[in-house]
C-alpha cells in the first residue's frame, strides 16, 4: 500500500516512542504510517512514497492533518 521497500519497512520505527509502524490511510484518502503503539499512535505522511517522519508534522489519532507547507 505505501510502497515502501519490504527492506526498509522493517526497520523503520516511530521516532516518538521507537514502535513499529503499520501501513494507514489518513483522513484526505492518501497513504500514511501509523505507529502501533496504543500510547503514541501517531500517523506519518508519506510525500511521492517518502515518509516525512518528523513528530512536529505527525498527525495524532483522530485528528486533521496539518497543513502542508
Amino acid at each position: 500500500m505505501s510502497g515502501i521497500e519490504p527492506w526498509l519497512r522493517e526497520i523503520l520505527r516511530c521516532p516518538q516512542c521507537h514502535a513499529e509502524l503499520a501501513d494507514g490511510t489518513g483522513p484526505g484518502g492518501g497513504p500514511e504510517l501509523v505507529c502501533v503503539s496504543p500510547e503514541c499512535g501517531l500517523a506519518y505522511r508519506l510525500d511521492d512514497g517518502i515518509p516525512v517522519l518528523l513528530v512536529d508534522e505527525a498527525r495524532a489519532p483522530g485528528a486533521t492533518p496539518p497543513p502542508q507547507a
